[in-house]
């Protein structure tokens, strides 16, 4: 089994008003991206990153896509040996390896899925509604789950699922979309509400406590 970790770095911060891509902003005396990789290289053989023109410099970077499936499929592209594919996002800093090692344990574990997906149950109720602000529907709380990363897949599987045109790939909010689009079976593995995603100045600082 060679697993591969896959990260699509190539957000601009434009919402966190930095000057730099988002994954090379500065927390906590590091780049965001690195609290990540230490988490990924303690599981993965390696770990290739799709970054933004000019910063491919780097062993293991490649240039990334028009979106963020579309810097999946770039950086799954450099890894012909994977045969599991981690993918997770350079914005959530407080991943631990340990959260890397359940998700692929429980691909590994269950030859019927195709995929897993680190998600944290939701504990608010929801509400669907229309364009004018209007509740048409409340979903039932306990069936649903919020997604992050690690999102650990087959990669022949996910390889298939991202063979789309590019603008599928744009409206895609995740890579389990894809792989369920392309018939695959993905389950969930439970993480932590900690592990969030950097999106606003307000996130980068409390990100920036949790690790100081």
């Amino acid at each position: 089994m060679a697993v591969v970790g896959i990260v699509p770095a190539g957000g601009s911060g434009e919402r966190l008003g930095a000057d730099r891509p988002k994954a090379f902003v500065v927390c906590a005396g590091r780049p965001l991206l690195e609290w990540s990789l230490d988490a990924l290289l303690a599981v993965c053989r390696r770990v290739v990153v799709a970054v933004p023109p000019g910063y491919e410099r780097a062993p293991d970077r490649v240039r990334g896509g028009e979106s963020r499936s579309a810097s999946v499929r770039a950086a799954l592209e450099a890894a012909p040996e994977a045969t599991i594919a981690v993918v997770h996002d350079a914005a959530r800093p407080l991943v631990t390896a340990d959260l890397v090692r359940r998700c692929v344990a429980a691909l590994d574990d269950d030859d019927a899925l195709d995929g897993v997906v680190a998600a944290v149950p939701v504990i608010d109720t929801i509400h669907r509604v229309d364009p004018a602000g209007v509740i048409e529907a409340t979903p039932e709380r306990s069936l649903l789950w919020a997604a992050q990363t690690p999102q650990v897949f087959r990669a022949e599987v996910l390889r298939r699922a991202l063979d789309v045109d590019d603008d599928v790939l744009a409206s895609a909010t995740d890579d389990a979309v894809l792989v369920r689009a392309a018939g695959g079976r993905v389950g969930v593995v439970e993480s932590f509400p900690g592990n969030i995603k950097v999106t606003t100045p307000g996130d980068l600082r409390v990100v920036e406590s949790a690790l100081c």
